[in-house]
């Protein structure tokens, strides 16, 4: 077993126990709420599983940290918010453990919110993502 599948496996563990864990997601996927490689994500093994969470999947052999855009049944569909197209859908007994803290790079700390305005400006994303990155880019230049 490779040292990252290692990792992997004991925090998943954690997870399953009841535990919380820290990650750090990589890549833009969930920007402008969640930034990779910068932000740190605690998760926890909820019970449930609502529209508007964050959550640890595993699917096709990856693990993705999306938000909850639909529940039906067993089965849920996600879409990352920096995404303009492109879900997946999962079963609920993929999910791993579910966003309960972000912690920025400066330590700020803040809840997950369920994100409504978001995601019902989907239409509109596009935009708001080059606003986005451009105060980012000045804003950290």
């Amino acid at each position: 077993m490779e040292q990252k599948d290692a990792l992997i496996y004991s925090g998943l563990e954690a997870l399953k126990e009841g535990k919380t864990i820290a990650i750090v997601p990589q890549g833009i996927s969930m920007m402008p709420f969640i930034k990779g490689g910068e932000d740190q994500v605690y998760l926890l093994k909820k019970e449930t599983v609502e529209v508007g969470d964050i959550v640890l999947v595993e699917c096709h052999g990856k693990y993705i940290l999306h938000r909850v855009y639909s529940v039906d049944g067993e089965m849920i569909t996600l879409m990352g918010d920096g995404n303009l197209k492109g879900t997946e859908v999962v079963d609920k007994s993929e999910v791993k453990g579910t966003a309960i803290e972000i912690i920025k790079p400066n330590g700020r700390c803040r809840k997950p919110h369920k994100a409504w305005l978001w995601r019902h400006t989907l239409p509109m994303r596009g935009l708001m993502l080059k606003v986005c990155r451009k105060w980012y880019k000045l804003w950290n230049s």
